[in-house]
């Protein structure tokens, strides 16, 4: 048996409290599934049961992002929550649950929080675009081999916002950097870089923090978005055709 110290809040801008569960806990579990185990305990009683996000519970969605004792994800670098293991606890130990808090990211319920301000930055300029009827067929732009690798490494960023709940400063660097050297190392998406680069860059700047200079984003990233990252917001802002 351990304690969960939940952060309960009835809605947006409502006023929100830490209550505490006692739960039976398999070492096995995921964060996840232990608070499945509590809510269907909670239903059973005709008790409201905690709002939470989940999907996938693959590591790929992104949406299962909480705070565990303080830190994005869990105990465990690099891994969602969902796969965090609640592991082997002493008996009665308190273990707070609470969602990410950063200013960008409102609470919308209980542990659910509001990331759109994530999505603001992609709708800026994360796509790629060319005239209609003027597409190249996909094998007539050769990629290499190294580029294409360079382009999954940070396509693999699945937003779930962790880097920024993790940045003493809510900065979204990490974030930008990995949407814009993908793109960047491509050869259709490229053409369009610079403008790219402005509008995202321009958007991240009015919604988030500037970036600490820390790493603490590296070390909570599911993906294992590589530091290098947050060097692309600058490189491909001041970007020019002569590089």
């Amino acid at each position: 048996m351990i304690t969960l110290r939940v952060w309960r809040q009835p809605g947006p801008g409502e006023k929100g409290e830490f209550r505490n569960y006692e739960v039976e806990a398999d070492p096995t579990m995921s964060w996840l599934e232990l608070l499945d185990h509590l809510n269907a305990e909670r239903l059973r009683k005709g008790e409201e049961p905690i709002a939470f996000d989940s999907d996938c519970r693959e590591g790929i969605c992104g949406s299962c992002g909480l705070l565990v004792n303080g830190r994005p994800h869990g105990e465990t670098n690099n891994l969602p929550a969902c796969h965090q293991r609640v592991g082997h606890r002493k008996e009665g130990e308190v273990v707070t649950l609470e969602p990410f808090r950063a200013a960008q990211f409102p609470v919308v319920k209980d542990l659910v929080v509001d990331r759109s301000a994530l999505d603001e930055i992609l709708m800026a300029g994360a796509y790629s675009q060319t005239n209609a009827g003027t597409a190249p067929d996909a094998d007539v732009v050769g990629n290499t081999h190294d580029i294409a690798e360079i382009a999954l490494d940070m396509a693999a960023c699945i937003g779930c916002g962790a880097c920024v709940a993790a940045c003493p400063n809510g900065a979204a660097n990490l974030f930008t950097g990995a949407k814009l050297a993908h793109m960047a190392a491509l050869a259709v998406p490229s053409r369009a870089r610079k403008k790219r680069a402005k509008s995202m860059v321009k958007v991240m700047d009015q919604n988030f923090g500037p970036c600490s200079l820390y790493g603490e984003c590296e070390a909570v990233c599911p993906a294992g978005i590589p530091l290098r990252a947050v060097a692309a917001v600058a490189r491909e802002r001041t970007w020019s055709p002569r590089d």
